[in-house]
């Protein structure tokens, strides 16, 4: 029996859900700090990059392109361009695969340095939230 995808509830309290795309749920990350895109593969027990079929990590590869072009849109709108994608699988808290696609500036206070598993986010207010998913959807 197939099991269906299902999104581990580590994701609910740091991001919020924008789409689903073609392979992906794609979530906004809640770090007003950064531009920050989360794309997790709807495939049930994806852990690893080689649990997706060939085609399904070509078309995950789309998708980080296509979330690169939205996170550095959303840099170039709040007057803030983006000067550097930086794109991870990490898998170190949460197993279930997912790439991270931030957008980081010289100047944003954690450069050059990684931004995951630092303390210090600040979560969107509900205005801005609403606008950054308007932009997302649109």
């Amino acid at each position: 029996m197939a099991r269906e995808f299902t999104l581990d509830s580590a994701f609910g309290p740091g991001s919020v859900f924008v789409a689903d795309w073609p392979l992906c749920q794609l979530r906004l990350q809640d770090d007003a700090r950064f531009p920050w895109l989360v794309l997790i593969p709807r495939v049930a027990g994806a852990v690893e990059l080689a649990d997706l079929s060939p085609a399904d990590r070509t078309r995950l590869m789309e998708e980080i392109v296509r979330a690169g072009d939205r996170v550095r849109d959303l840099g170039a709108a709040a007057g803030r361009p983006v000067d550097k994608l930086n794109v991870a699988a990490l898998g170190n808290v949460t197993a279930q695969l997912h790439v991270h696609v931030v957008g980081r500036r010289r100047d944003d206070g954690l450069w050059p340095d990684p931004v995951w598993g630092r303390a210090g986010a600040r979560p969107y207010d509900a205005a801005a939230r609403a606008a950054l998913l308007a932009r997302l959807t649109a």
